[in-house]
């Protein structure tokens, strides 16, 4: 008889177990009606950021004064800014600053964020208060005034926005991960694993990840959006990319002052970013249902 049906599923490989639990959580979240038509809407954005080139009709820099505050029309499709400069091609490679932005910063946010609440979570002692008092103080300010703060000392820039973005995430996936290390440290699987003589490493890889990388998961979702909305907002108010890098928050403060003779010039963009907000929102919302045990089980216990 085959001795890899007899085993338990903790003696499986770590790479088959792995591809278990990720074709379980494909088969939960493609039953998420909100998350595969979030997941359409991001996807989409994303071709578009990565094809941008091949579908932008213009230069998204490329200046025609004489074409300045155009309606939308064959030639320029979604109309021209102030300067001349093609809409389209602007929100075609504005998706690409939102995605970078958003992605980027998520992710070296959840990367701060998990090393420090897993280490706060599995030592515990002084250094887990010294950690978590560093965390209160990140989470002291709402995390515009927080980026605001750090763009002032960076500087303007794309880069920039995304490590300001980056420490503001920080505090709030450290919290969250210390919180389920704990829950998870108190269960017997983990003391049995410890007396058996398991290597740390062997511990966080194998039982302590695994069980936390939902909420984690869930939370990245959430937070791509925020990031998103928050970076245009710092473009929108002068302190985030730097002019004439296509930017949907830049393109929306351009406008402003033209919205009763070109509304598309803040339109256009406005439309995008809610459209995309939404998408990441259905998304993360599909996640935490397929993801959280209470949830796909109508928060029953």
């Amino acid at each position: 008889m085959n001795a890899e049906v007899l085993s338990p599923a903790g003696a499986l490989p770590p790479a088959r177990r792995i591809a278990r639990s990720a074709a379980r959580g494909w088969r939960r979240l493609r039953a998420q009606h909100k998350a595969m038509a979030g997941g359409a809407i991001v996807l989409a954005f994303v071709l578009a950021a990565l094809f941008a080139p091949w579908l932008a009709p213009y230069a998204p820099t490329e200046q025609n004064f004489i074409d300045a505050m155009q309606a939308p029309s064959w030639a320029h499709p979604l109309g021209t800014d102030s300067f001349g400069q093609d809409i389209l091609s602007r929100t075609l490679y504005g998706a690409r600053s939102a995605l970078w932005i958003g992605f980027g910063s998520v992710a070296l946010g959840l990367l701060a964020g998990v090393t420090i609440g897993l280490i706060a979570g599995l030592r515990g002692g002084r250094v887990e208060w010294a950690l978590m008092r560093l965390t209160d103080g990140l989470l002291a300010f709402p995390e515009l005034i927080m980026a605001m703060a750090f763009m002032a000392v960076l500087g303007l820039g794309l880069g920039n926005v995304v490590l300001a973005l980056a420490l503001s995430f920080v505090g709030p996936f450290a919290r969250t991960v210390r919180a389920d290390v704990l829950q998870v440290k108190a269960r017997p699987f983990i003391e049995a694993a410890r007396l058996m003589g398991v290597p740390e490493r062997e511990v966080i890889l194998r039982h302590v990840l695994p069980n936390v990388a939902a909420p984690i998961l869930i939370q990245a979702g959430m937070r791509t959006s925020i990031a998103i909305l928050l970076a245009s907002g710092l473009s929108f108010l002068g302190l985030g990319v730097v002019p004439p890098t296509p930017d949907w928050g830049l393109m929306i403060a351009e406008g402003r002052g033209f919205v009763s003779m070109a509304p598309w010039m803040s339109g256009m963009p406005g439309l995008a970013l809610a459209l995309l907000l939404v998408g990441l929102n259905l998304l993360a919302e599909g996640l935490r249902d397929a993801l959280d045990p209470r949830a796909s089980h109508g928060g029953q216990a």
